[in-house]
């Protein structure tokens, strides 16, 4: 076999292996946040835990995941990736399994912390993996497999949570986790990275060995954005039982915004920022963290929105709620790999736009949820609308860093996911009760009874409205996206952040002398 032929085929096999592990990890994340959902009210129960104690077991990985993202993602950058996919998987499989053998509620939610750290330790290295192994003409494939692999175990999750809660009993839930997790980790170890050689050309470091020799990380730059985080989605959570207004969130609310000035201080002083400046500066990472963080507030307040609809009022359980809600994830991995395409096509900025012009739509549609087809058409433009988004936001952020911190970027746009998500939680459980109060206040029933049903239905109404029009705040990042790449074979692209001279095995290493041959002959 030729030798271009043959080092051709060995990259294609490389790649694979390594979407094949990155999609492992980020679907064991995906699907034991959807289980999960299956499973509280049997913990609850199982436990004797207070309703408080059943938030805090969500609460508590929502935290400690959201505080180390960006400080794991850049622990990959220095230490290696794929030690710290193997490291995330086997920790979370670990925690799992502590939390189905827990004897009481105390120690279900200190596992969970634990477990959220993994997660943290886990999701950016499955980004970076794919930054450092496909060229960048291959990445938004890529992303879009992982994309719609997540859609996949989301919408896989409730159905298999409430078999296994019904067989099994909640334990089974968490236990679940360690088989995917032992085989995440064995795909991680099997995977063969780039040699540091053939990482250099790629325009970053080996994903095996550091990312930036002679540096050391900002502990005390890490230890702020870790407090600001964990501080702003602890304060988000505690809204809805307390309000925006109340003593605790304000002060919630100050302590982050201090925790903030005096990380922004730190890595302004500092020689070893933890964001580097090539990322803090880039208006595409900036115009796509932001983009994200307001979809997701939109879309997940809305599913948040619905799902009260359907379980409280419409009175459904936990599966047949989902059931209505199916088409969401399934129209994920249809809109995934179609939006790979388009980007192709017709450019980042256009995708994205169009992608956030359905969400909205569709959470408009879900504002008349119950309404049949109106009700499955809404999931579906939310579900390709969203895909669209996510793809074009995270092949931009990824694809537009360095690739030697494409773990730190990884970290930044899983924050903003999860950010947002909380965020727009908060937002539609603090507007539900007072659209609520608003028309039953200016309803006349005989009883109160009868009216608490058709008002809690009607107010979901104006919070979906609400929740689209907070997801339309996203098209003014999306218009700040780089318009249409040209062709990947062009050495002048002004977007593409690696020149695909650089990039192995592909054309144009005419500037870097005759490709080395790789007989015996050369070897000696």
């Amino acid at each position: 076999m030729p030798c271009d032929q043959t080092e051709k085929t060995v990259s294609t096999v490389r790649r694979r292996s390594v979407l094949v592990a990155c999609v492992a990890g980020a679907s064991l994340v995906a699907l034991d946040g959807t289980v999960l959902m299956a499973a509280q009210p049997g913990l609850q129960r199982g436990l004797g835990a207070t309703v408080a104690q059943a938030q805090w077991v969500s609460t508590a990985y929502l935290v400690a995941v959201a505080a180390l993202l960006v400080v794991c993602g850049r622990l990959g950058d220095r230490y290696g990736h794929r030690r710290m996919l193997v490291l995330g998987a086997l920790g979370f499989g670990a925690a799992s399994a502590g939390i189905a053998l827990a004897p009481a509620t105390g120690w279900v939610i200190g596992l969970r912390v634990l477990q959220g750290v993994f997660a943290a330790v886990l999701q950016p290295a499955t980004l970076a993996l794919l930054r450092t192994a496909c060229p960048a003409d291959r990445l938004a494939g890529a992303v879009a497999v992982r994309t719609g692999a997540i859609g996949i175990a989301s919408a896989a999750g409730p159905v298999l949570g409430g078999a296994l809660v019904a067989l099994l009993g909640w334990r089974a839930v968490f236990l679940l986790n360690l088989p995917f997790a032992l085989g995440t980790a064995a795909l991680a170890l099997a995977v063969r990275t780039p040699p540091p050689d053939a990482a250099g050309r790629a325009g970053g470091p080996s994903a095996e060995g550091p990312a930036v020799t002679g540096t050391r990380l900002n502990t005390g730059g890490a230890a702020l954005l870790a407090t600001t985080l964990a501080l702003l989605v602890a304060t988000l959570v505690e809204v809805p039982a307390r309000g925006w207004t109340s003593a605790p969130a304000l002060l919630g609310f100050a302590v982050t915004l201090g925790a903030a000035v005096l990380f922004v201080l730190s890595e302004r002083s500092s020689g070893n920022p933890l964001v580097p400046a090539a990322v803090a500066r880039s208006v595409p990472v900036a115009a796509s963290m932001a983009m994200l963080l307001v979809i997701a507030a939109g879309v997940f307040g809305a599913l948040f929105a619905v799902t009260y609809q359907l379980q409280t009022v419409a009175g459904l359980d936990a599966f047949t709620g989902s059931l209505h809600g199916l088409p969401l994830p399934l129209l994920m991995v249809v809109g995934a790999p179609l939006t790979g395409r388009a980007l192709g096509r017709i450019g980042a900025r256009r995708t994205a736009t169009g992608g956030v012009l359905l969400t909205v739509l569709g959470i408009a549609l879900l504002s008349r949820v119950g309404s049949g087809w109106v009700e499955a058409a809404g999931f579906a433009a939310v579900g390709l609308g969203f895909a669209a988004v996510m793809v074009t936001a995270t092949g931009t952020v990824v694809g537009d860093a360095p690739a030697g911190y494409a773990g730190v970027v990884g970290g930044l746009k899983q924050t903003a996911v999860n950010t947002g998500s909380t965020l727009g939680v908060a937002v539609a459980a603090g507007l539900m009760p007072m659209a609520a109060t608003s028309i039953a206040a200016t309803t006349t029933t005989t009883t109160t009874a009868t009216a608490a049903a058709p008002a809690a239905a009607i107010a979901t109404g104006p919070t979906l409205l609400t929740l689209a029009a907070v997801a339309a705040l996203a098209l003014v990042p999306a218009l700040l996206l780089p318009p249409r790449r040209r062709s990947p074979g062009d050495p002048g692209d002004p977007t593409d952040p690696t020149d695909p001279a650089d990039l192995p095995d592909q054309e144009g290493r005419e500037g870097r002398g005759p490709r080395p041959r790789c007989d015996a002959a050369a070897a000696a």
